[in-house]
């Protein structure tokens, strides 16, 4: 059974674990307005829950653009949630303005403490832009080599080897002749979760867009998951790709959660025509397993639903491989 909603198109998602019930959450969009291409911009979130990863019930939307004029008036993108020192819940996302025609994106900060009814911080939800010392590392205007300038897809976590807090998000680096040479993964760090300090970006290259990044660690080796498109290998990646680009999930493999980190050599979870798309692989209690939004397998139709879990394992040299079931759910 999979994560679908008869009404509305499914995609982006991240899932959290509290209890014995996971929490979905997810981006969604009424299969009305037809053309799937434009769900990016009438979004909202919605939220389910389960107790195997499979079996969902959904709650209902969760989440919403803020009213206008606000900096996140227009869309409310990817995110992730975790659980602060505080007992909160704490929900990190990416907004964009009508203002701005959707092109700028920034980070954005609510809180909860049922994990459904969120509430922004401070005047407006605004946590995080490109500002600061270590801006000048990042692509801060929209230059055109992209139809964004990108500051999207945060992923928190609890800093292993400190007290705070750490963010990792899908940026471009500056000044990067070749423009699928320039994506990043961009880091910030904070003492308590709401104030936030830009840092230098943790790994650049090969991709133009590495999205929807998630760090974690198993068995004491540490992997960042992403997703990227086929257009958007650099020049170099795509040379080095076994049978050439691909539309999919792959991971960096790090030394630790600040780096550095490397590309792994033989990318996961890869089709052309895209299958899976914007994954995310936790721990279910029996073992790894990934999740992600059907797209287009048969190279025309947009699916819009969340698949059910593949597992996961760690090869004996630290690599990630996925053994698909025998009928997987499409």
């Amino acid at each position: 059974m999979v994560l679908a909603l008869k009404d509305h198109f499914v995609w982006d998602s991240w899932y959290v674990h509290d209890g014995d019930v996971w929490h979905g959450y997810f981006l969604k969009a009424p299969r009305s307005i037809g053309d799937p291409e434009l769900r990016h911009f009438n979004v909202s979130y919605g939220h389910a829950t389960s107790t195997d990863l499979i079996n969902w019930t959904h709650l209902g939307e969760t989440f919403l653009p803020s009213e206008s004029p606000a900096w996140d008036d227009y869309t409310t993108w990817t995110g992730s949630t975790v659980k602060g020192d505080d007992g909160l819940w704490h929900l990190y996302y990416t907004g964009t303005s009508k203002a701005e025609q959707g092109k700028i994106q920034r980070i954005g900060h609510a809180t909860s403490t049922d994990m459904h009814n969120w509430a922004r911080v401070g005047k407006d939800g605004l946590t995080l832009d490109f500002e600061g010392p270590n801006a000048h590392h990042y692509e801060v205007e929209h230059t055109g080599k992209w139809h964004d300038r990108a500051m999207r897809d945060p992923w928190v976590m609890k800093d292993p080897e400190g007290d705070g807090w750490l963010m990792y998000f899908t940026a471009r680096a500056e000044d990067v002749l070749e423009p699928n040479a320039g994506g990043c993964i961009g880091f910030a760090t904070s003492p308590d979760g709401f104030d936030w300090n830009l840092q230098p970006p943790v790994f650049t290259g090969g991709y133009g867009q590495l999205e929807v990044p998630q760090v974690f660690e198993v068995g004491g080796r540490w992997y960042c998951l992403f997703c990227t498109a086929a257009e958007h290998f650099s020049k170099e990646q795509a040379r080095i790709t076994k049978g050439g680009p691909v539309t999919g999930n792959h991971y960096l493999i790090g030394d630790g959660p600040r780096g550095s980190w490397r590309i792994a050599p033989d990318f996961l979870d890869g089709d052309l025509p895209c299958r899976r798309y914007a994954a995310r692989i936790v721990d279910s209690g029996d073992g790894l397993v990934i999740l992600g939004f059907a797209d287009r397998p048969d190279g025309v139709d947009f699916i819009g639903h969340i698949m059910d879990p593949e597992p996961v394992i760690v090869t004996s040299d630290g690599l990630l491989k996925i053994v698909p079931h025998l009928k997987a759910t499409e």
